[in-house]
């Protein structure tokens, strides 16, 4: 919860500090309230990362579905459940490792971040398929390489 109010707080800063914005009034009021919905709700919070990680585990789902390469390697780093799981206490973005598998001492790879407004705005399908996409680009771009 600490996490969303500092990134609601730098919000406002960002605001106050653009030279470029003509901040309103009216602006600051609505972002400070939602900072104060947070802090007197945190139950609201909890929903929130319950909904991102369910949508999360159906990304993984739909991407182990579509992902059936036996020259890619996926790993899923999910600081949210890992910090349940371990009881960690880094908070990062989710990722995605992909490593392309060209040989033996030969193994690209490449992380996929899935950011918050990602996951907030967009389906499992709309998220799986952009990462399928991205992950497809990577191998055509190690195979370019390799190919010469």
């Amino acid at each position: 919860m600490k996490t969303v109010i500092k990134e609601k707080l730098e919000e406002v800063v960002a605001l106050l500090n653009d030279p470029e914005e003509v901040v309103l009034e009216k602006e600051i009021r609505e972002k400070l309230v939602k900072i104060l919905a947070i802090v007197d709700h945190p139950e609201i919070v909890v929903m929130a990362k319950r909904d991102i990680e369910d949508k999360l585990k159906k990304v993984m789902h739909l991407i182990n579905k579509a992902m059936v390469d036996p020259d890619i390697d996926i790993d899923y780093f999910m600081p949210e459940m890992d910090i349940k799981l371990h009881g960690s206490d880094v908070l990062d973005d989710p990722y995605i490792l992909v490593t392309y598998v060209v040989g033996d001492y030969n193994k690209p790879s490449r992380k996929i971040r899935l950011r918050d407004t990602v996951l907030e705005r967009n389906t499992p399908e709309s998220i799986a398929n952009q990462v399928t996409f991205s992950i497809e680009e990577f191998k055509g771009e190690i195979d370019s390489v390799e190919m010469g």
